[in-house]
């Protein structure tokens, strides 16, 4: 149970770009779907964009989706975020996380946040217009 940690966070503005990183100490057999999410000021987390552990899915929110970009290195323990086309609405807290698949319909989409973890200490967007 350790927890990740993200980088490569940073002040943006709208229209830029950013890579975010995200250390696991390892790749949890049974974690499913390897997660970003974020969590704007005064909302809830939401997942943004979800890598399956297995073949070549992947899912995105709506909001973001065409724009960001998850993807992993196997080798190294690494999930990425890559973010473009970034606006203001985009700026928040991310975090990185892995965990179960749901039981049925898409497994890794619209994961819950509290069935996901540990959690780092995320890394902050912040996008300005």
């Amino acid at each position: 149970q350790v927890p990740p940690a993200e980088s490569g966070g940073g002040s943006v503005q709208a229209g830029g770009s950013l890579r975010l990183s995200c250390a696991h100490s390892k790749f949890v057999a049974g974690a499913l779907c390897l997660v970003w999410f974020r969590q704007a000021p005064g909302k809830e987390r939401e997942a943004v964009a979800s890598l399956y552990s297995y073949g070549t899915m992947a899912d995105y929110a709506a909001s973001v989706n065409g724009r960001f970009t998850i993807s992993r290195d196997n080798a190294n323990n690494l999930v990425y975020l890559q973010m473009d086309s970034l606006q203001p609405e985009d700026t928040g807290v991310y975090y990185c996380a892995q965990g179960p698949a749901r039981v049925g319909g898409r497994p890794c989409v619209n994961p819950d946040p509290r069935l996901f973890g540990p959690w780092g200490q995320g890394t902050q967007v912040t996008v300005s217009s």
